[in-house]
């Protein structure tokens, strides 16, 4: 007696289902990953942009800032040179506080164009990941709305 039970076996046609749909959800899952890289390369870059931007506005207020403080001692030297009689005042060409009053001018020059110069930069990009979101949402949106 034969307890064999010949199994029938039919070629080959392809990968099984199962397989397949494996397949697309681990490219799915891959696309997902790249997408957040490419955000979070996106974010560095701007980050990087950002803080060359920051740090010239910071450097120009600083310097905008001891501008200020010069300005205080010009217009200290200005009162005194006013009240001062005319036949006392400095015999210099240039007195005391219009001295000051150039170096205010050249520190305020120079602060002001790095704060320009970093709310320019500031301006040329936007710090925020919008294309790679965008992408990322539309494929999640897809995922989701698949039936």
């Amino acid at each position: 007696m034969a307890t064999e039970v010949p199994v029938r076996t039919e070629p080959s046609t392809g990968p099984s289902t199962t397989t397949l749909l494996g397949g697309i959800i681990s490219d799915i899952q891959d696309l997902i990953k790249q997408q957040f890289q490419l955000m979070r390369k996106e974010v560095e870059a701007d980050f990087k942009k950002s803080c060359i931007a920051a740090s010239l506005m910071v450097v120009g207020a600083a310097i905008s800032f001891v501008a200020f403080i010069i300005l205080s001692f010009t217009l200290v030297h200005l009162l005194h040179w006013l009240t001062t009689p005319v036949t006392l005042r400095d015999p210099a060409s240039i007195p005391l506080w219009g001295c000051y009053a150039i170096v205010t001018a050249l520190f305020l020059a120079v602060g002001g164009g790095l704060v320009f110069g970093g709310l320019k930069k500031f301006q040329s990009f936007n710090p925020l990941p919008d294309e790679s979101a965008k992408a990322l949402k539309d494929n999640v949106n897809w995922l989701v709305n698949q039936k």
